[in-house]
């Protein structure tokens, strides 16, 4: 990955697609309880019946500044921190593409190379839904491209570039846990491998071998 190649104005790229935007940000209300999370119903040939879970996924990314300073968002429909990103589309858009997409909808920046570091499985609760999480690492934005950022105003009210360790005490907590997963708090990477998480907590099985669960 190129210093400066992942990221450019979005204006410069086509868009990967015309999807309808995704609603990333229900009140809590809204958000259906672990006992009504869709399901498909499907029968085998044997005649007998199962149901599928619908697992929603989403998709996160993360973007530096050349001093290594992460960018966070301030949600205007939630409290707290967060980075780039939201809900994958149910049209068959990826969770690359979806992460690509959040992006450039909310900050006017278009990512074009990525690395996946985190994969997050949240387990569905009453008044939590669940689901997948997605981290891509997008490397370092040019500052040339810092200074075209723009954010979408309905649903962020503020950005900044911040030191990692700033960041980890902004950010909402299942996202600084994947965050933390990933990155040290001098901001240096904790290896190459993928973070499996479970809850935002490590598995020690599964993850890589860099990291240590603290």
């Amino acid at each position: 990955m190129k210093e400066d190649g992942p990221v450019r104005p979005s204006g410069t790229v086509p868009p990967v697609g015309t999807v309808p935007r995704a609603d990333t940000g229900p009140p809590t209300s809204a958000v259906p309880s672990a006992d009504t999370v869709p399901r498909a119903s499907t029968v085998p040939p044997d005649g007998s019946e199962y149901v599928l879970p619908m697992i929603p996924v989403s998709a996160g990314a993360l973007l530096f500044d050349r001093n290594g300073r992460l960018l966070v968002l301030k949600p205007t429909y939630k409290s707290g921190w967060t980075i780039p990103g939201g809900v994958m589309e149910a049209d068959g858009e990826t969770p690359w593409q979806a992460c690509r997409r959040e992006v450039r909808e909310e900050t006017a920046l278009d990512v074009t190379r990525g690395r996946l570091v985190c994969m997050d499985f949240r387990r569905p609760r009453a008044g939590r839904i669940g689901g997948i999480r997605y981290l891509f690492d997008c490397g370092r934005v040019p500052d040339s491209h810092v200074a075209a950022l723009k954010v979408q105003a309905e649903e962020v009210s503020e950005y900044r570039f911040v030191p990692v360790a700033e960041a980890l005490a902004l950010l909402r907590k299942p996202i600084r846990r994947r965050v933390r997963a990933v990155r040290m708090r001098t901001g240096k990477p904790r290896g190459r491998g993928i973070a499996y998480l479970e809850d935002g907590r490590p598995i020690r099985d599964v993850s890589p071998p860099s990291w240590s669960g603290k």
